[in-house]
């Protein structure tokens, strides 16, 4: 994995997958890259492609929610989607913070390779702090209310 970055969008998977983003004008993309991360599939081993892309996948519904990380060059066309698919979802989803809050959980497990391959690098507790700043931007999201 190409990786120049702690942020959700620092790496090759997250930045093909918000190319993909663009073709999407609702949240069917976001809930079903959740779903990969939470699929049975994924539950005794989480592969790094799909923690990552959960990762910025939650990192678009905090955007989306008024929970935005840093801005950079990687996510200009994430605040240009956010931007148009706010004027049309403008209530919140319980479900997809409650699918969100247990990604995160499943990719700073055990099972989890993304987090192993921080692990053996020496940005691991900058990345860990990303990932709890992410998890805090979430948890702080609304989710009264279903579209």
């Amino acid at each position: 994995m190409g990786t120049w970055a702690v942020g959700a969008f620092g790496n090759d998977f997250a930045l093909d997958w918000a190319q993909d983003l663009q073709e999407s004008k609702d949240l069917f993309f976001i809930e079903d890259t959740l779903n990969n991360v939470l699929s049975p599939d994924s539950a005794d081993y989480l592969e790094a492609p799909f923690a990552a892309e959960g990762l910025a996948a939650i990192e678009v519904l905090a955007r989306l929610y008024g929970k935005p990380g840093e801005d950079d060059e990687n996510t200009a066309d994430v605040a240009a989607w956010v931007a148009e698919v706010s004027q049309k979802t403008t209530k919140r989803r319980a479900d997809l913070i409650e699918k969100s809050q247990r990604a995160i959980e499943h990719i700073l497990s055990e099972r989890s390779e993304l987090r192993e391959l921080w692990q053996d690098s020496e940005h691991y507790e900058d990345w860990r702090a990303a990932v709890a700043d992410l998890q805090a931007r979430i948890l702080l999201t609304p989710s009264t209310s279903a579209p």
